[in-house]
């Protein structure tokens, strides 16, 4: 029997039935494995866009084609549909343990956070994003809410993190739109080091005090 990992690398399904078909949907001969959009290079009209709700059985669906995805990649912790050219508003997340979000909706957050974060949607271009340690999600596919952050682990800011990158994709709100101005501004202007030392000395700044 072929294996599920063989089957996956290969790219495509054969149409013949296996048992282990990663495909969606199953044994449609030619049928391909979405990928994620890298907006570098292929324009993306939905990367900023606000997705349509949709049903929990649909969402499901989607979901299952998200984690085949991020399990096929092996380098993220968290995906979302209009990342894959999908316009529905589900997201996964897997930091601790695999989450599904349908239609998420954050009803909380506490404790403002800087985190440097990336995304697969736009590869090696990290930035510091504002975001909170604890948020409490809404989702249709949940009776109660669920809390992301509320543990002290890096784990757990690293899961709450994901999840409001991921809720952000949803509502077509990229990380380079969160990204924080790090630029260091000073009170005064820089001194070079050849130009006379602002103590009065008639020294330059270089052999006077430069180094205090």
């Amino acid at each position: 029997m072929l294996s599920k990992e063989f089957l996956t690398q290969r790219g495509y399904c054969c149409g013949h039935g296996c048992l282990m078909c990663p495909y969606e949907p199953k044994h449609q001969k030619g049928n391909t494995m979405l990928e994620v959009i890298n907006c570098f290079k292929k324009d993306n009209p939905l990367i900023q866009k606000k997705l349509r709700r949709v049903t929990v059985e649909e969402g499901y669906d989607i979901a299952r084609k998200l984690f085949q995805i991020l399990n096929k990649r092996g380098d993220g912790i968290g995906l979302a549909a209009n990342q894959v050219g999908i316009d529905a508003s589900v997201a996964v997340v897997n930091v601790k343990e695999p989450i599904v979000l349908i239609n998420p909706k954050i009803v909380k957050k506490e404790e403002e956070t800087r985190y440097y974060e990336g995304c697969l949607s736009f590869p090696k271009k990290g930035c510091h994003t504002k975001r909170y340690k604890t948020v409490e999600v809404e989702v249709d596919n949940m009776e109660s809410n669920m809390t992301f952050g509320a543990g002290d682990t890096d784990l757990d800011l690293l899961e709450s993190v994901c999840v409001q990158h991921e809720i952000d994709h949803l509502n077509g709100m990229r990380i380079l739109d969160r990204a924080m101005e790090l630029t260091i501004r000073r009170d005064k202007p820089k001194i070079g080091r050849n130009e006379p030392c602002p103590c009065g000395s008639g020294k330059k700044y270089k052999k006077c005090c430069i180094g205090k």
